[in-house]
Formats: structure tokens, sequence, C-alpha cells
């Protein structure tokens, strides 16, 4: 148990610098690009999915609730706000980074959650245009503000201080919770999980993205790192996780079938994705 809790916390300490310093970049990046980002997705227009497919994938902490107080206002398509959903990478990215995953894997993964959250968004879009025949929905103009969930109104540093301790703490403890498993009942036994089994993997992880809290896209890419999760259920999970999104479309949208349409289709989407994924033989 010593040793478990040693290697732990040795393991963590490591992962600190790098956590940080990819936290101050990103909260640079927001600072300096948020507001434009958001200016660009309300001019995108039938462009919405592929122009969020790819703003979504950049490391925002507030992007995805932007995107659901936008479309709750009609400012974007429902194809745009899954686009960004389905691309959002929440945590993922800065640990992987931290994990020192590599810049191919990292490369790759991103770019499979933007072609999935681009397809999946012209698809939608292109679906209830022939459905409403060219009809356009009003503006509901009491929906066009926009909230925020960062801390950046403390400056940057003390921003990239708070989710580098935040993150730092999920992952001492899923790093403790696995290393005691693997400690006890072995490596070969985790490989054996039903999570990393075909089609209950990505149900499962699927669920389990769709928890509005950072801590799922960690659980999730810890996950992946240690061979527990194969690559479709990974996917699965990253791409149903659409951070605090989700939260805000069920505060700010008075629609409440509506909401769970857009909640089952992000889960559906995720699940379809990650088991093409897997069934392709797509490694990262």
């Amino acid at each position: 148990m010593c040793d478990i809790i040693l290697d732990t916390l040795s393991d963590g300490i490591k992962l600190l610098p790098f956590l940080f310093l990819t936290y101050l970049a990103m909260e640079y990046l927001e600072h300096k690009t948020g507001s434009g980002m958001q200016r660009t997705i309300k001019r995108s227009g039938k462009w919405g999915p592929v122009i969020g497919g790819v703003l979504g994938a950049f490391p925002q902490c507030g992007f995805s609730a932007a995107a659901s107080n936008l479309y709750a206002g009609r400012i974007i398509t429902l194809g745009t706000l899954l686009s960004i959903y389905l691309s959002t990478s929440d945590e993922m990215l800065p640990v992987l980074i931290s994990e020192n995953a590599g810049f191919e894997m990292i490369l790759k993964i991103l770019g499979v959650k933007i072609m999935i959250g681009m397809a999946a968004g012209l698809l939608i879009d292109f679906v209830i245009s022939k459905s409403r025949r060219g009809k356009e929905e009003e503006l509901q103009i009491g929906h066009m503000c926009e909230q925020h969930h960062c801390h950046c109104e403390n400056g940057i540093v003390k921003s990239a201080l708070h989710h580098t301790a935040e993150i730092f703490l999920y992952l001492l403890l899923i790093s403790f919770v696995l290393n005691l498993i693997i400690g006890f009942v072995g490596e070969d036994f985790l490989a054996d999980l039903v999570l990393n089994r075909p089609v209950v993997g990505e149900l499962i992880a699927g669920a389990v993205g769709m928890i509005p809290n950072c801590a799922a896209s960690v659980v999730i890419t810890q996950l992946y790192l240690k061979g527990v999760l194969g690559a479709g259920a990974m996917m699965s999970g990253l791409l149903s996780g659409a951070g605090v999104g989700i939260l805000v479309l069920l505060r700010v949208n008075d629609r409440r079938k509506e909401n769970a349409a857009i909640i089952a289709l992000l889960y559906v989407t995720g699940v379809m994705a990650g088991l093409a994924v897997e069934l392709s033989g797509l490694r990262f």
C-alpha cells in the first residue's frame, strides 16, 4: 500500500508543471480569442457545423456553455450545437499533454472528434432543413446572454492555478484507484473487464462521458492511457462529453422535450461513432 501511495504521488507531482503550463496557455488563448470565436459562430450560417467542429476542439471551458446559450436564442442551428458538443474536449487535452501521450496521438483523437462533429452536424441540419422546408425560427432574445464557467475574471494565472489544482486532485484520486486495482488484481484482469468489450464498453463509456463534470473526461482519458478502455469506448465517452454545456442547455432552453432529444442524440451519436471506430480497427 505504501508503494502504491508513493508511486501515485510521485507520478502526480511530475505532471504538475505540465498541467499548469498547459492551462496557462489555454487561459491566455481563451482570454484573447474567446469572444472572437463566439462572434464567428454567430455569423457562420449554414457552415456552422463545420466551423463549430473546429472551434469546439479548442480547449475552452466556457465554449460549450456559450453554444448552449446561442442555441437557446436560436442564433445557431441544432447541427452547429451538436458539432460543438461532439468536438469539445473538456479536460482530455491537458491530461494527454501532461501524460506525454505524444503529438501524433493527440492530433488523431482531435481530428476524429472534429470530423465526426462536422459530419453529424451537417447531417442533422440537412434533415431539419428538409423537414421544415425553408422555414426559419425566430430569435429568442431572452436567451441571448452569454454565460461563462471559468475564473478568468481573477486573471489568467489564478485561473490556471485553479484548474491545475482541480484536475491534479482528480488525477491523484483516479491514479490511486487504478494503481490499487492493478497492484491487487493485475493488468490482465483489467484488460478483460467489461469496459474493454465491444458494444458494452461503448455504451458504458458514452454514459460516463455525459456526466456534466470535468472528472468524466479525466476518467475516460486515464482509463484509455492505462489500457482499460479500447479506442472505440474512449471515443464514445469523449464524444458524448460536452462539459457543462448540457447543464446550461437545461437551464436556458425552455423546451424540455427538445432538451431530452438533444441529450439522446448526443449519446447515440457518440456510441455509434465509438462503435465505428472500434470496428474500423483505428488506433491512436
